[in-house]
């Protein structure tokens, strides 16, 4: 599929879909500041990694009333960033693989997991908004947090690792293009 751009369109096309995903992460910061109490510090992060059916709802009764509409939007907004997340940086990875030398063929595999690697961690945080939202509409299914914290950590390793993959390799390799 990358082989239909050119490579600068590829690397236009990965800026593009960088600011998108830069847009939407501000977008999220920004409804996610109300949800930030003494109950769930980190806010939204705070009720991915509770864990326990116990504190999800303490975090929810501490976003009540127009809280509440934030916790909701900022879940909208994280189906959208997860998808632009997802694209961006498992292009940023590719990009990285077409650009390395030959030789370097187990760094070109680890580009090429890392790409399936962060669809992978998308489909995750998938599977946790969709259990953080079955909680915010009122489930007193207790596995819940227990799938939600079990999908977001996995998540945000694989995030993690493909981002220093990215960062280590891209924008150097950028540079290189004439």
């Amino acid at each position: 599929m990358l082989q239909v751009l050119n490579q600068n369109e590829r690397v236009s096309v990965f800026w593009i879909l960088f600011t998108l995903t830069i847009l939407t992460f501000v977008g999220i910061q920004i409804t996610g500041e109300p949800l930030k109490t003494t109950v769930a510090p980190g806010g939204i992060i705070t009720f991915e990694l509770i864990g326990t059916f116990e504190g999800s709802q303490s975090i929810i009764d501490s976003w009540q009333g127009s809280t509440m509409t934030y916790a909701g939007i900022n879940m909208g907004l994280d189906f959208l960033f997860l998808t632009l997340y997802g694209i961006t940086i498992a292009l940023g990875c590719l990009l990285i693989v077409e650009r390395l030398p030959t030789h370097w063929q187990k760094l070109k595999q680890v580009g090429v997991w890392l790409a399936a690697g962060v669809l992978f961690a998308a489909f995750l945080d998938i599977i946790e908004n969709i259990a953080l939202i079955k909680l915010l509409l009122g489930s007193q299914n207790e596995f819940l947090p227990v799938l939600a914290k079990g999908t977001a950590i996995p998540k945000f390793i694989l995030v993690l690792l493909s981002l220093l993959y990215v960062v280590g390799g891209l924008f150097p390799a950028l540079k290189k293009i004439k």
